[in-house]
């Protein structure tokens, strides 16, 4: 019988804090460089690198995101816009950027509105491109004031690039915090979006490996609503029916395709590797770990409300045998 799986870092309620920062780029190299000289107000590189991005919507919206979250990314690309007032890629990259000022803890009341009016500026030069259209769906997911437009924007997004990664994680995040003192329930509506998106999905599409998000995000919201304890060890919830249907289904997918081609390919690998420790499989999660390599996101580790970088290392070392 496998070890429990190990608590998987120190509690945020006990103030556990970490410098480390998780990279938004992942193993984007290109990404990498382009974004390097764009945070010095050089943006002719990140004009080149989404050129060659195309119409690759996943790509593009992954790539996008990272620039625009970098220092002084509504300033560049506003530069940018300036010099070249049609283009697509400049409007869409302001926009993004707007959206994450707009997000951020110290955000101006007047934020959000400028972004959404800069992500329909850049939806009306490129209607084809799901891009602005994720972006509003991230800021209407951010929104406070009580207004809900997400699922009219996902489909917009949807009706663009049915496939889109992103969007459906955060359908998947959105849904997932319905009814939380439902607990358990089999026919939660998280369960039957992911199903039905990992159903309607390419045999080779990571849409795939969807319902393990569906049941990482149930498990994020129970844990916060003290339903689950934030130890997976003590937690049923990984060790029902349903979970051990939706983690063989999700990692037999991974060895038959292992799809190291899509830019966020290194998320859905951490997603399925935190489960496997979650669900005491240390092997299995092994596998998994050695194709992340240094490549951490913060989700799902930080799903049990603990520290993710610290989550991430101490599950790392379950899987891997290392102290």
């Amino acid at each position: 019988m496998s070890p429990p799986p190990p608590p998987l870092g120190r509690s945020r309620r006990r103030g556990g804090r970490s410098d480390h920062a998780f990279d938004l780029a992942l193993d984007d190299d290109e990404l990498i460089a382009a974004r390097g000289r764009f945070v010095q107000g050089r943006w002719s590189e990140a004009r080149t690198l989404l050129v060659g991005t195309g119409r690759d919507w996943d790509r593009r919206g992954h790539r996008v995101l990272a620039l625009a979250e970098t220092p002084s990314a509504v300033d560049w690309a506003g530069d940018w816009l300036l010099v070249e007032p049609e283009s697509a890629d400049a409007a869409t990259l302001l926009g993004c950027a707007r959206v994450a000022r707009a997000l951020r803890p110290k955000a101006k009341a007047a934020d959000a509105a400028r972004a959404r009016e800069a992500c329909l500026a850049a939806a009306r030069l490129l209607p084809d491109d799901p891009t602005p259209w994720l972006a509003l769906l991230l800021l209407d997911r951010g929104r406070t004031d009580g207004a809900d437009e997400t699922g009219r924007l996902f489909e917009e997004v949807r009706s663009r690039h049915p496939d889109h990664h992103h969007a459906h994680h955060v359908m998947t995040a959105l849904l997932a915090e319905s009814n939380p003192a439902s607990g358990h329930d089999p026919l939660h509506e998280v369960y039957d979006f992911a199903a039905w998106a990992a159903e309607l999905a390419p045999a080779d599409s990571p849409l795939s490996v969807l319902p393990v998000i569906a049941h990482a995000e149930r498990y994020r919201v129970l844990v916060a609503a003290g339903i689950e304890p934030d130890d997976p060890a003590l937690s049923g919830h990984w060790s029902g029916r349903r979970a051990r249907q939706v983690m063989k289904a999700a990692f037999d997918w991974w060895l038959e395709w292992e799809r190291e081609d899509h830019p966020r390919h290194r998320l859905d690998l951490n997603f399925l590797a935190h489960a496997k420790v979650c669900e005491g499989r240390p092997a299995e999660a092994a596998a998994l770990f050695h194709r992340i390599g240094p490549y951490a996101t913060a989700a799902p580790w930080s799903y049990s409300g603990r520290e993710p970088h610290a989550a991430f290392v101490a599950a790392r070392a379950y899987a891997l045998g290392t102290p």
